[in-house]
């Protein structure tokens, strides 16, 4: 004899009521029950993930002193050494803050690559006293300072520009300014008027164009007179390396710090992921 289906056998009321066998019903809820479990395991997962990435430890290989604070990332040491803060761009009124975070202080040292810059400067993060966070860290968060084009480590790179992003817009230190506002790609009188400066663009990218060894990321029609990224072909495996293909960036929003230059329209060149931030 022949039953026509509700359409329910099999199925679990989520309040306790049952449609169809009970074997039916209990396999669906323990089906159920197990891939929440499994979310729950995932999410648990990404979490630690996400904090870690979060972390920037670089690691401590010196102790020292500071006997003067000549800018806002540059200190002389008790020993006669001179230290250049990795990582950040500063502003006059940087050098208030970072003496107040210095003051009757030792200082960690944990330098990045080669340690040294062409001048013979220490070059490397560092921490003033006990505080778990750099100095770095610190000016980033209190608006006085900007995140660099290179930083030298991505962990430590994703750490300041979250800093960054969260000073930005909460308006703090530099970021009350309106002259450090990120400037608009398609604002060319802006951008030639601050030609030679270490600026923020935001802005589409129209077009992705390979030429011989460089890339171009070209955000208006005209590359002779619109604003563009350029990327060497040297730096691309950067980029691929950090699962950003360049050919990815048609269509997209995104944020390029770097120094900006002319050569025919405003420039930037970039060979570091951390220098183009998807915003879109």
């Amino acid at each position: 004899m022949h039953h026509e289906s509700d359409g329910q056998a099999g199925r679990c009321d989520p309040n306790g009521a049952r449609f169809g066998s009970r074997d039916a019903c209990n396999g669906a809820c323990i089906y159920w029950t197990a891939r929440i479990l499994v979310l729950a395991a995932c999410l648990a997962t990404h979490a630690i993930a996400a904090d870690a990435q979060h972390k920037c430890k670089p690691t401590v290989i010196d102790t020292t002193r500071v006997h003067a604070v000549r800018d806002g990332r540059t200190l002389m040491l008790d020993d006669g050494r001179e230290l250049r803060l990795a990582a950040i761009e500063v502003a006059p009124a940087s050098r208030a803050v970072l003496a107040e975070l210095v003051r009757n202080r030792t200082l960690k040292l944990a330098p990045l690559g080669a340690g040294r810059d062409r001048y013979g400067r220490i070059v490397a993060f560092a921490y003033a006293g006990d505080d778990p966070e750099t100095l770095q860290y610190r000016l980033i968060a209190d608006g006085a300072a900007r995140v660099a084009a290179h930083v030298g480590d991505p962990v430590c790179a994703a750490f300041l520009l979250a800093a960054e992003a969260r000073a930005r817009s909460q308006r703090l230190g530099i970021w009350s300014d309106p002259g450090f506002a990120p400037l608009a790609a398609d604002d060319l009188p802006r951008l030639q008027a601050l030609a030679g400066r270490f600026v923020l663009v935001e802005g589409k990218i129209l077009s992705v164009h390979p030429s011989g060894s460089t890339i171009y990321l070209n955000f208006g029609d005209r590359w002779t007179r619109d604003f563009s990224v350029l990327i060497p072909r040297r730096g691309e495996r950067n980029f691929m390396a950090a699962g950003l293909a360049p050919a990815t960036f048609k269509d997209r929003r995104v944020r390029v710090r770097g120094w900006l230059d002319l050569r025919g329209g405003p420039l930037i060149e970039v060979d570091s992921p951390e220098q183009i931030e998807l915003i879109d």
